[in-house]
């Protein structure tokens, strides 16, 4: 597992460093927000922390980014151009375009599901080997979802959407840099072959121009093909010109983010929330339901649309590029649901004997919640975690898709954008404008309702019995 990850450190640790700096900023912003009312020196402290702890995190991950991974651009590059003789140069090891991309998407995909396998290897000998307890609710779940086809496939949904989420630079065929928010800087230059046999530098820019798919024949750069200027486009172009591959990456990053982040956050709530309300019941059940329902009858759309006009042109708005903002108002709309879904496995379980047994051996209410509750409930959260972030990633499109300053801010790639401006093409020969992206989030929202399926039955594998349906909806409810 060392050596898996050190062949791929900088990207490991790129990632880390970038949600730590994006984490850093939102909490530092909400608590200068908060301190600023009552003391502005204070504020300014804050301030001055979230200003240095940012830079030291910007510079480790400038570090970062000049160390040399196994599975790079640089190691296996895709991009070069043709010579007069029909060779290409510039490419890893004289290779078509095509070929060096597909080498390289593939060798990646294969690096992150061995990795993904390892790491469940090595919790299996952590488990049977090393673990304090015998046996976990827990292991029941992951026994019986070894077995669940539906649900395995959700998994690896999950796994690969993750692995484009983290080494989408290196699967694109160029960079969302250099093609899409950068492409008339030095290093978005690219070399070509004309038609009278010379080689020539162009930026990218420029390249994309002439790259466009508009609709007609002679205006499109469909799925698989090169452009003019020797360029492989696995997906085809955008109507500016873009890679649409290199756009959906790009897309695929921030959408796992903020939806990863939302989910989290509404799952963290939930669950802290129906530990509370089950153990001590009462009162406080009472007022977690109130406020609960007066978050529910808020429209999220409606808050989602005033929000991100608001804060758009704050600094709380070009977090993640309004990223960090969305996943906020989304954990703050999902919560209740979570709650409601896990509330009733909760109360079961705080009425179990071995609840009772812990009380009257004096043990604290957080160690009882932890230890003796919170393992016989989570399996239900992943249920309907996994069920409800396919809501958060269709949300999340949809804003991009109704544009006008809501969703992810450009030129930072959004999967409903693309949608969008591919909608008046759809009968065309650029009909891959608008049906690849509309397709990835079919795919990955379908993944994750297998996995929450899979897991509904790991947790009672009768569940298609009479007596297992009849469980499964007193558990939920």
């Amino acid at each position: 597992m060392f050596v898996l990850l050190a062949v791929e450190f900088a990207t490991w640790g790129g990632i880390l460093v970038g949600m730590l700096d994006a984490l850093v900023i939102g909490v530092t912003g909400l608590i200068d927000i908060v301190v600023g009312f009552v003391s502005p020196g204070l504020a300014q402290i804050v301030t001055d922390f979230q200003a240095g702890v940012v830079g030291m995190l910007r510079s480790v991950g400038g570090t970062l980014g000049e160390l040399p991974t196994l599975f790079s651009r640089e190691v296996i590059p895709n991009q070069g151009h043709q010579t007069p003789n029909g060779a290409w140069q510039g490419t890893f090891l004289g290779l078509q375009p095509a070929v060096a991309w597909a080498l390289r998407f593939s060798l990646i995909m294969a690096y992150a599901l061995f990795t993904a396998y390892w790491a469940f290897r090595g919790w299996l000998v952590y488990r049977d080997h090393y673990r304090e307890s015998d046996w976990t609710p827990t292991d029941d779940i992951v026994n019986n979802l070894r077995g669940h086809r539906w649900g395995q496939f959700g998994i690896i949904v999950l796994v690969v959407f993750l692995t484009m989420a983290t080494f989408g630079s290196a699967l694109a065929p160029s960079t969302v840099s250099q093609n899409i928010q950068s492409p008339y800087s030095d290093e978005s230059q690219i070399q070509y072959l004309t038609e009278e046999g010379t080689v020539e530098t162009v930026f990218a820019g420029d390249a994309n121009f002439d790259s466009k798919s508009k609709g007609a024949v002679d205006t499109n750069v469909g799925v698989m093909t090169y452009d003019d200027y020797g360029r492989f486009h696995p997906f085809g172009t955008l109507p500016n010109g873009r890679d649409l591959f290199t756009f959906m990456m790009g897309g695929a990053r921030i959408t796992m983010i903020v939806s990863g982040m939302a989910i989290t956050g509404a799952a963290v709530v939930a669950m802290t929330l129906s530990m509370l309300s089950a153990y001590y019941s009462g009162s406080l059940d009472l007022g977690i339901l109130t406020v609960a329902d007066g978050v529910v009858s808020v429209p999220q759309l409606l808050l989602l649309i005033m929000m991100s006009a608001v804060f758009a042109n704050t600094w709380l708005g070009a977090v993640l590029d309004g990223g960090f903002l969305l996943a906020l108002i989304f954990a703050f709309t999902t919560w209740p649901f979570l709650w409601r879904a896990v509330r009733g496995p909760a109360l079961q379980v705080a009425q179990e004997d071995w609840v009772r047994a812990a009380e009257s051996y004096g043990q604290r209410p957080r160690n009882i919640m932890q230890k003796h509750m919170l393992p016989y409930v989570l399996g239900y959260l992943l249920v309907y975690a996994s069920m409800s972030v396919g809501g958060i990633i269709i949300s999340l499109s949809a804003l991009s898709f109704l544009g006008n300053g809501l969703g992810i801010s450009p030129p930072t790639p959004a999967w409903g954008r693309a949608i969008s401006a591919g909608q008046s093409y759809v009968s065309s020969p650029s009909w891959h404008i608008s049906l690849i992206p509309g397709l990835m989030i079919v795919l990955l929202v379908t993944g994750m309702n297998a996995l929450g399926d899979g897991i509904r039955d790991a947790i009672d594998p009768e569940v298609e019995t009479g007596d297992g349906e009849e469980a499964a909806a007193g558990g939920g409810a």
